[in-house]
This record gives structure tokens, C-alpha cells and sequence, in this order.
């Protein structure tokens, strides 16, 4: 595996990165569901891929990097592929402004690989209980949110899950997969 030492176009990295793992969900689905955030007019809709989050976003020193690589391959060779199904909707109000599509199958697994991420040189506390979902809108008006759940209501996908992502938030305010780690 190529450490990653910079980024592309030989950009040196900063001495702070922000990152994330997740679970990507695929075209067409993924598409979908950015269309839909976006028509809700959720103005993150185009600068987060379409995923279930394994990390949420988190700063960590460069010089960390190799640790974090090295980790996330054991976690990935650790597990197996799983089939997702995605279907319906649901909300984290009032809590959070957060509309979701559900993860119906491949909750467990997403639960297991989370709690493995999210430990040795990835360990860190997290705001609020861990709750595998996809976003479809977040932070917009109630009546939005509202439409948002109702539309969510009928949204149903499956797919193969074969690993994971390594993305970074990069200085454009857009999240980028970096690297892949599928699993064993």
C-alpha cells in the first residue's frame, strides 16, 4: 500500500487533516439520494458522497497517518462483505434537524465496524450514540424536513458491501475518498 505522504498533484499535506470512514453507497443509489438532498436544497448535498459513516469527521496530526492506515487495514481484514439494504425514512428531530434513509440490513455490521474504526489510533468520543443511517436532508427548515421524511418513506435499495473509505475534507470545504480497504 502507498502511504499517503501527499496529496494529489503533489500537494503537501497540512500538519492537521480532517477525516472520515465510511460505507459508500453506490450508483445508482448514491446518485439518488445526493438528487434528493440536493432538491431538498440541503446545501451539502453535492460535497458529501452519498454514505453510512463509520467515523464521523475528525482532526488528526499527519504524522499520524501511517498509524491510521495501518489500523483501518487490520479492521478491514478483520471483516467480511456484507449485503445493505437501505429502506425507508426516519429523523433524529428533535434532537438533530437530521432526515435519514434507514439501514434495514447491515445495521450489525455497520455497528461491529464502526466501534473497530473507532478505536487504537482512531479512538475518540462521539456527540451522540451511534446510529448507522444515510443523511437525505440536514439542518433545513421543519416543513423541508418534513417533505424530506415523507419522500424518504419509499426509497428502497440493496448492495453488496465490500469494504470501506478513507475520505478527507479538504480545504474547498468537499469530502474526497482517499483510499479504499476492502475487506478479507
Amino acid at each position: 500500500m502507498i502511504p499517503l505522504t501527499s496529496l494529489p498533484g503533489g500537494q503537501e499535506l497540512p500538519e492537521f487533516l480532517t477525516i472520515g470512514v465510511s460505507v459508500t453507497v453506490p450508483d445508482p443509489h448514491g446518485t439518488a439520494i445526493q438528487d434528493a438532498r440536493a432538491g431538498h436544497g440541503d446545501p451539502l448535498a453535492r460535497s458529501i458522497p452519498t454514505h453510512v459513516t463509520l467515523l464521523p469527521p475528525t482532526e488528526v496530526p499527519t504524522e499520524a497517518l501511517p498509524k491510521i492506515e495501518e489500523h483501518l487495514a487490520a479492521v478491514a481484514a478483520a471483516h467480511r462483505p456484507f449485503r445493505m439494504v437501505l429502506r425507508g425514512g426516519g429523523s433524529f428531530r428533535p434532537v438533530s434537524p437530521v432526515v435519514f434513509v434507514r439501514v434495514e440490513e447491515g445495521e450489525r455490521e455497520c455497528r461491529l465496524l464502526e466501534a473497530d474504526v473507532r478505536s487504537g489510533p482512531l479512538a475518540r468520543e462521539l456527540a451522540f450514540p451511534y446510529h448507522p443511517h444515510v443523511t437525505v436532508a440536514h439542518g433545513l427548515a421543519e416543513d423541508v424536513l418534513d417533505r424530506a421524511q415523507e419522500q424518504a418513506r419509499s426509497f428502497y435499495a440493496t448492495f453488496p458491501v465490500p469494504g470501506f473509505s478513507l475520505s478527507r475534507f479538504d480545504v474547498d470545504e468537499v469530502w474526497r475518498p482517499w483510499r479504499s480497504y476492502a475487506f478479507s
